[in-house]
């Protein structure tokens, strides 16, 4: 196996709080191994731009603290051909003589890195990086903390008003196809449902609300929403259902959106960053290729990236059941 003296790292996808500490991390635990860092900006983008740029300790002073990525992120849809790919070798990994990649994000981003340690047999080292903690075989994300800690403040003044004027608010949060946010919200928050896409097909939380003719006892309401596809209708189409069953109400719906994304890290999150990033440099020491660095029972793991991309992150159903046990 070819030495490693020079790694590079990069941010893709959906930015996370706590990425910022995880390049940090990263960075300066190559340097105490005596490798050269390679930032490159832009995520797969700037790889195939050559956007490229050495990384010192001093490059990564002071960012623990900040929300977003410093070495800036985005989509790509020119990586996932093999032409693209070819640019993204031939511009930056040959040009700037990396040996190893560390991709920071989520089920894309890894994604991308799978397909290209294919094809050009260089390690990747992925790094759980989404708000969305949907990522199999992770107790947690970078980021997801935050986010949650985010929506659970933001739901606390929505309370203030819902309380003052007797409403019932339909908030959505973010997750994709995930519903740990809205789930782990609602009980934080004290909300009186959570609506996921893992429950929707075997339980309609929202009609068991109404059955329960919830508002004999309560002069407000909370209802949480993942803003996942996959929720027949959306938010709007469970604020009409409401609406419908309690005419003599008001209904009012709130997307949160992308303040859900920035921020500064929480302290569990800077935690999290900075314990993948420095067990990604050591993985590499020890020969593990295209694996995604996990945190599992406070442990550190490593899961192969077609494990942790393709394999559904499963919801605890206990949480369900303590969200329908709290709200009554």
């Amino acid at each position: 196996m070819k030495k490693i003296k020079t790694v590079g790292v990069l941010t893709s996808g959906g930015d996370a709080p706590g990425m910022n500490a995880c390049i940090r991390a990263v960075t300066r635990s190559a340097i105490y191994s005596g490798w050269k860092v390679i930032g490159i900006y832009r995520g797969f983008e700037g790889m195939i731009a050559g956007e490229c740029q050495e990384l010192t300790t001093e490059d990564v002073s002071n960012i623990i603290q900040r929300g977003g990525t410093i070495l800036k992120t985005s989509r790509s849809d020119e990586f996932t051909t093999p032409e693209g790919r070819k640019k993204a070798y031939d511009n930056c990994i040959k040009k700037f003589g990396i040996d190893a990649l560390i991709v920071i994000g989520g089920n894309g981003s890894l994604t991308g890195a799978q397909e290209f340690a294919k094809e050009y047999d260089i390690p990747c080292i992925g790094l759980p990086g989404t708000i969305d903690n949907d990522l199999y075989g992770t107790d947690s994300t970078i980021g997801y903390d935050t986010a949650l800690n985010t929506i659970v403040d933001a739901v606390d003044k929505i309370r203030d008003t819902a309380c003052s004027h007797d409403r019932i608010f339909f908030v959505e949060v973010m997750g994709r196809d995930a519903g740990f946010l809205a789930q782990n919200s609602a009980i934080a928050s004290g909300a009186e449902a959570a609506i996921i896409p893992e429950e929707y097909t075997s339980v309609d939380q929202l009609g068991s609300l109404i059955s329960r003719g919830f508002r004999k006892s309560k002069n407000s309401s909370i209802v949480i929403c993942s803003e996942s596809h996959s929720i027949e209708g959306g938010i709007m189409h469970y604020a009409e259902r409401m609406r419908a069953a309690y005419p003599d109400f008001d209904v009012r719906v709130t997307i949160l959106g992308y303040l859900q994304r920035g921020g500064r890290p929480s302290a569990m999150d800077r935690i999290l960053a900075s314990r993948l990033g420095v067990a990604a440099i050591d993985a590499l020491k020890e020969g593990q290729r295209n694996v995604m660095i996990a945190i599992s029972n406070d442990q550190i793991d490593y899961v192969p990236l077609s494990r942790a991309i393709k394999m559904d992150k499963p919801i605890n159903k206990e949480l369900i059941n303590v969200l329908s046990i709290l709200s009554i």
